[in-house]
């Protein structure tokens, strides 16, 4: 299997600091302050160069405190279970990591959640229920436009926003290679389990796509 630089995009699924040791009090992932470079390695592999943030505001509907816990169900249509408060709008969480290029420089970016009551996983739609409930937000018809076919994901957290970015993808027609290098994930078991449901739909898992050889 051989993919070419002339179809394929690379996206940059919620690198931001808010997913980081940096911001210990919002939702610190593992090693997720080290993926920059492996995002930009894997940008050299595309044409086209996409990202997506977490854009939320302070007040949103799903957000823990000491009475309604940490992953305790919120019960509203897009937004499944609480976490603590992240990727506020204005803040140092909200920001790219360091390394990467600003939002502007970009060929397309996406800014999802802002809706204090939505809080979607994936980067292709603003719903939570995206399979029912298609309210895109632009990427899949941005990349079948500029005529991508495969696109090489990466990120923060392969178990939410990568894991679900990479099935939506896939699910619209895509080849989708998930880059190990360029993402981490909040649990190893449900890591494992990303990874198996996305293998289960065709998506091409790489440790390292600049390595793998599947490009060309």
């Amino acid at each position: 299997m051989t993919f070419f630089k002339q179809t394929t995009a690379s996206f940059d699924v919620d690198a931001q600091n808010t997913f980081t040791s940096l911001c210990p009090a919002e939702l610190a992932v593992p090693g997720g302050d080290t993926i920059a470079a492996a995002l930009n390695a894997q940008a050299s592999l595309a044409r086209i160069r996409v990202g997506s943030k977490d854009a939320h505001a302070p007040n949103a509907a799903w957000v823990a405190s000491e009475d309604k816990p940490m992953f305790s169900s919120v019960g509203l249509p897009d937004s499944d279970i609480r976490w603590n408060a992240h990727a506020v709008v204005g803040s140092y969480g909200f920001e790219l990591l360091e390394g990467l290029p600003h939002p502007r420089d970009y060929d397309f970016f996406v800014w999802k959640g802002m809706e204090p009551d939505m809080h979607p996983y994936g980067a292709c739609y603003h719903t939570l229920d995206w399979r029912e409930n298609r309210m895109s937000t632009g990427v899949i018809e941005y990349l079948r436009a500029v005529g991508i076919t495969t696109v090489i994901v990466g990120g923060l957290a392969t178990d939410y926003c990568v894991r679900n970015t990479a099935l939506q993808l896939r699910d619209a027609g895509f080849e989708v290679v998930l880059n190990l290098a360029a993402s981490r994930g909040i649990a190893d078991a449900t890591v494992a389990e990303a990874i198996a449901e996305m293998k289960s739909v065709g998506i091409v898992v790489a440790d390292d796509v600049t390595t793998s050889g599947l490009f060309n």
